[in-house]
C-alpha cells in the first residue's frame, strides 16, 4: 500500500509540473512569436483610417523581422525572393499590441508591438520550404566580462533579461567574475537563476572599437561561440553578441536531415524535480519529436521519441542542457551529467 501511495503521489506530481511546463512552454512561444518595437507613422483623413493604416504597416514589418528571427542569412540566398505583402501578415499575425501612440488631426503614430499565430506561421514556413527554428535555446546566465574602468558600463548594456530572443538569457550581476572564472564559480548562480548554462561576454577594444568574444560554459566544459564586429558603443556590443547567440543556436538546432529514427530509452533520477527537468529537457530538444512517456517509477521511466539525423545534434544539444546519453546494458540510459544541476533526493 505505502509503495501504491507513492507511486500516486508520483503520478499527480508529475502531472502538475507537466501542466506547469506547458503554461511555460506557451509563455516562451509567444515571447518568440511577438515583435515589440514597431514604430509607425501614418496620415489619413481620420485617425481611425490612419490607425489601421499604421496596424497594417506594423504587421508587414513585423513578419519581415519574424521571418529573420527564426531562420539564416545563408538560407535566403541563391532562391526568389519571398513574397511577403499586406495580405499574407495580416493572414499570419494574430494581435497588434500598443505600446506606445499619439493621434490626432488625422495622424497616427505609435510604438506597436505584433503577436503572430504560430501554427500558421509554421505551415507558412513549411510551405515555401525554408529551414527555421522557433524553439529556444536552453536558458543562459549571461556573465559580462570586462576590464575594471569598462565593467560597470558592460554590465550595464545588458538587460536583466532577454526578450524575444532564441537564445535566452538572464544577467549575472556578479561583477567580481572574470575572464579566470569557470563553471565552479558560475554553478550557484546558474542553479538560483534557474538556467542551464552560463554564457561569458567578454568585452574586448575601446570606445568606438568594440567587440565581443562569446563562449558558453558547462559542466561538460568550454565552447567558443565567435567574436563580434567592431562596434561604437558598449549597448550595440551588447546587442551584437545576443544577435551573435541567437545565429549560433540556429545554426546548431535547424533541422536539415531528412532521415528520422526512433528511439526508447530509460531516464533514470533520484527525485521528481530531476525526473521534470531530464523530461523537460527531452521534450525542448529541437532534435527530437514524438516525445512519449511510456512507462514511469520512483527512480526512473521509459521514454521514447524520434531524432533526425546520425544523433549528433541531439548529443550536443542536450549536453547544453546538463543531460546525457548513453548505450548501457540495459539500452540507451539519460540521466544528469556528472557535473551538472543536481537536486535533492526526496
Amino acid at each position: 500500500m505505502r509503495d501504491l501511495g507513492i507511486m500516486i503521489r508520483l503520478l499527480l506530481l508529475s502531472l502538475s509540473l507537466i501542466i506547469s511546463s506547458w503554461s511555460g512552454a506557451l509563455a516562451q512561444s509567444r515571447d518568440i512569436y511577438t515583435v515589440r518595437g514597431l514604430d509607425v507613422d501614418e496620415m489619413a483623413e481620420t485617425v481611425i483610417e490612419a490607425q489601421a493604416a499604421a496596424f497594417s504597416d506594423a504587421k508587414l514589418q513585423g513578419l519581415e523581422k519574424m521571418i529573420a528571427r527564426v531562420t539564416l542569412p545563408e538560407d535566403l540566398i541563391g532562391r526568389d525572393p519571398l513574397q511577403i505583402g499586406p495580405e499574407l501578415a495580416d493572414r499570419l499575425a494574430a494581435a497588434v499590441d500598443v505600446e506606445e501612440e499619439v493621434r490626432g488631426a488625422g495622424r497616427y503614430r505609435a510604438r506597436l508591438a505584433v503577436v503572430f499565430n504560430p501554427t500558421l506561421f509554421r505551415s507558412y514556413m513549411q510551405s515555401i520550404g525554408l529551414p527555421f527554428s522557433d524553439r529556444a535555446a536552453p536558458p543562459a546566465l549571461l556573465v559580462p566580462i570586462a576590464r575594471d574602468n569598462y565593467r560597470y558600463a558592460w554590465s550595464a548594456a545588458w538587460d536583466e533579461t532577454s526578450e524575444g530572443r532564441l537564445a535566452p538569457t538572464v544577467t549575472s550581476r556578479n561583477r567580481s567574475l572574470s575572464y579566470l572564472s569557470g563553471w565552479a564559480d558560475f554553478r550557484d548562480e546558474v542553479e538560483m537563476t534557474g538556467t542551464a548554462r552560463a554564457v561569458t561576454a567578454e568585452l574586448i577594444g575601446s570606445p568606438g572599437r568594440f567587440q565581443a568574444q562569446l563562449s558558453i560554459v558547462t559542466a561538460s566544459g568550454v565552447e567558443q561561440v565567435g567574436l563580434t564586429g567592431f562596434y561604437s558603443t558598449t549597448r550595440r556590443t551588447a546587442a551584437a553578441a545576443a544577435d551573435l547567440l541567437d545565429v549560433a543556436w540556429k545554426r546548431r538546432s535547424i533541422i536539415r536531415e531528412t532521415s528520422r529514427n526512433e528511439i526508447e530509452v530509460t531516464v533514470l533520477y533520484t527525485s521528481l524535480p530531476e525526473w521534470n527537468r531530464l523530461r523537460q529537457a527531452l521534450a525542448a530538444s529541437p532534435a527530437i519529436i514524438e516525445f512519449t512517456t511510456k512507462s514511469i517509477a520512483k527512480d526512473g521511466a521509459v521514454v521514447s521519441f524520434v531524432f533526425a539525423g546520425d544523433g549528433q545534434q541531439l548529443l550536443s544539444d542536450l549536453r547544453d542542457r546538463g543531460v546525457s546519453i548513453q548505450s548501457e546494458d540495459i539500452g540507451w540510459v539519460v540521466s544528469t551529467t556528472a557535473f551538472g544541476p543536481q537536486t535533492e533526493t526526496e
